[in-house]
């Protein structure tokens, strides 16, 4: 029997949920540190000393590799509690923006951690090491996501201009809908989408549940579907690659911690699971 997909995995301990940090957002709580020898240190997930509450703010399409870094983080350092919150890029800097308590973001695209830089900003001995616009971790492209079977037959991304093919979109404001447009904008290809989602895990679960008959997802989300979605590859996606960012933000709570979350995304481990998710190198 094939290996369940990581989101349907069960978890080793039962989550602890609270309320959304943004609408459309699931905050899901776990304990983690990360190590204090580098990031290319062997496991890079212990630090010792450290203690307290992280928040982590990371695109959509991040669930999944994220919730596994912080199972990690779980096993090696109970001492540490991180509380991740996964939604839109854009809605996630704007709250940053906003003033909402957060120590770290990880977006699905540049433009969007230089609002964050350009509003809130990063923290300033972090970026001096790091870089003022954040460190990119992973890579990501779009793939075309249908349901089992594929029944209305899709074979390129030419065939979601045809008003008979309903396709979901990424709104065009968020990482993965600025993708889309990138595309699309090159194609010359006019996609008269039937929904346009604030995240990309919302393109992906109308594709799931069959109400659309496409969806424009990262490459990352049809492999975290599993069985759930069929894949379609189109050359025109390495026309709009992503990067995505991390950085430590300029009001967390606690700078160190933060930096150890950051350095085990940055290390061989979270390189490893990142690419087990399907992420490109940066």
């Amino acid at each position: 029997m094939p290996e369940a997909p990581l989101h349907q995995r069960p978890r080793a301990t039962a989550p602890r949920w609270r309320a959304p940090l943004v609408a459309g957002a699931l905050t899901l709580t776990a304990c983690s540190a990360a190590d204090g020898t580098g990031p290319d240190a062997p496991g890079a997930a212990s630090r010792d000393g450290l203690t307290g509450t992280l928040t982590v703010l990371a695109a959509a399409s991040l669930t999944d590799v994220f919730t596994e870094l912080a199972e990690q983080f779980e096993t090696d350092n109970p001492g540490v509690e991180v509380e991740l919150g996964f939604a839109g890029s854009s809605a996630l800097a704007a709250q940053i923006n906003s003033g909402a308590p957060a120590d770290v973001f990880a977006s699905a695209n540049t433009d969007t951690m230089a609002l964050v830089v350009d509003g809130a900003g990063l923290d300033t001995a972090w970026a001096a090491d790091h870089g003022r616009d954040g460190a990119v971790f992973a890579t990501n492209t779009l793939r075309i996501a249908v349901p089992p079977g594929n029944p209305a037959g899709v074979e390129d991304l030419a065939d979601l201009s045809d008003d008979s093919v309903a396709t979901a979109l990424c709104a065009p404001e968020v990482p993965c809908g600025a993708a889309t447009t990138a595309v699309t904008d090159a194609e010359g290809v006019e996609i008269a989408a039937v929904t346009l989602e604030q995240d990309v895990r919302a393109v992906l679960t109308k594709v799931e549940l069959g109400e659309v008959d496409a969806g424009l997802v990262y490459a990352t989300d049809v492999a975290a579907a599993g069985d759930a979605v069929e894949g379609v590859d189109f050359p025109e996606s390495d026309s709009a690659v992503n990067a995505y960012p991390v950085g430590v933000l300029a009001d967390a709570a606690d700078p160190e911690l933060a930096a150890a979350w950051v350095d085990l995304v940055l290390s061989d481990t979270g390189a490893d699971a990142l690419a087990a998710a399907g992420f490109g190198a940066p």
